[in-house]
């Protein structure tokens, strides 16, 4: 993500106003307006197989499935006219489970995700990873589970939300393992959400000095 201006703070108001008629996607963050890098062809790739793979198993469930342009609010209610600590994300996608609750009445702000699942790039796993998710289990109490699938290898990182509110965090890689996300009653193989996505060649390991002296 790139800063739009630099030392420049913008109310929540401020920062909705702008991105509902930016053509390009924006988070915000503190006060501060960050634009989204665009996506990879393989990050697409695995965007789309999930959506199709979540989508389908909770077709007739009373959660479903919202995908790339719902943006979701971490943060407490912002104070009309005041920059507000508060982070506005796009997350890959989304579950919701019974009613949605939302900003306001453009409806375009979740308050109560369910699932979260992002797909990982160079630019932005260390954020995912960190700020980002310390934001999501802070201010989202009805959030469950957050996933995070890495692009350039078959593994999912599942984070679970336990009864005495600790988080759990399992692995899985290979194509031939799967994921079971008990919260939505939903499997994902990993053969199918890395269905048509090439891997990078490992790295050869360095030539034995022994065997070249």
């Amino acid at each position: 993500m790139s800063l739009l201006q630099p030392q420049t703070l913008y109310t929540v108001e401020e920062y909705l106003a702008f991105e509902r008629t930016a053509e390009e996607r924006h988070e915000y963050l503190d006060g501060e307006i960050y634009a989204m890098a665009g996506e990879s062809l393989e990050h697409g790739r695995i965007c789309m197989n999930l959506a199709r793979i979540v989508s389908n198993q909770l077709l007739g469930k009373p959660c479903g499935l919202l995908f790339k342009d719902m943006k979701v609010r971490s943060g407490p209610d912002p104070k009309p006219g005041r920059v507000t600590k508060s982070l506005f994300s796009y997350p890959d996608l989304l579950v919701v489970c019974g009613e949605p609750k939302v900003h306001d009445r453009h409806r375009d702000v979740l308050l109560n995700p369910t699932v979260i699942i992002e797909v990982l790039s160079d630019t932005t796993e260390a954020y995912d990873r960190g700020e980002k998710f310390r934001r999501y289990r802070t201010y989202l109490a009805s959030l469950t589970d957050y996933l995070l699938v890495v692009q350039n290898q078959p593994v999912i990182d599942h984070y679970r939300r336990l009864p005495d509110n600790r988080w759990e965090l399992a692995s899985v890689e290979g194509l031939e393992a799967s994921l079971h996300v008990a919260s939505i009653e939903c499997t994902l193989r990993l053969a199918e959400v890395y269905d048509r996505i090439r891997f990078p060649d490992p790295t050869p390991p360095p030539p034995d000095e022994e065997a070249s002296a």
